[in-house]
């Protein structure tokens, strides 16, 4: 079995991935009024929330960084290529896995954008998701 997937795709990924690590403020802003759920948290409990978001910010933007400069690099067969390819493809395996096991139970906005909006950044996960699992495997076979 030789798998191989196209610089395009690996592209269009990471163009994704900085697109959710932009758009994740409006989201908690408008969409969830996240930081006013955040200010009924005590102070220092306010602040780990806000530095995890950071790191969740953080990583997206640097995993879609590596994958538009670096697309030949995480499919080189090495075990570079295998550990970051295997960590990101973790990290958004977890992510949809999250999405599906604990998200239903809460409630998106009514407004008919927002119900858009969640079905396309779901189904960017799950892209992302399917990207480097199949980025990882090509590591190991070829």
């Amino acid at each position: 079995m030789n798998i191989q997937i196209p610089n395009w795709l690996i592209i269009l990924g990471g163009c994704g991935q900085i697109f959710t690590a932009l758009i994740y403020p409006y989201i908690r802003h408008r969409v969830f009024d996240w930081y006013n759920d955040v200010k009924q948290l005590k102070p220092l409990n306010q602040e780990i929330a806000k530095t995890y978001g950071r790191y969740i910010r953080g990583l997206n933007f640097s995993f879609g960084l590596i994958a538009i400069l670096m697309p030949e690099d995480l499919k080189n067969n090495s075990n570079l290529a295998l550990a970051i390819t295997g960590l990101i493809a973790a990290y958004w395996v977890g992510k949809v896995i999250t999405q599906i096991a604990y998200y239903p139970m809460y409630t998106i906005p009514k407004k008919f954008i927002f119900k858009i909006g969640s079905y396309g950044m779901n189904l960017l996960f799950v892209l992302f998701a399917v990207i480097y699992t199949l980025l990882v495997i090509e590591n190991i076979i070829t």
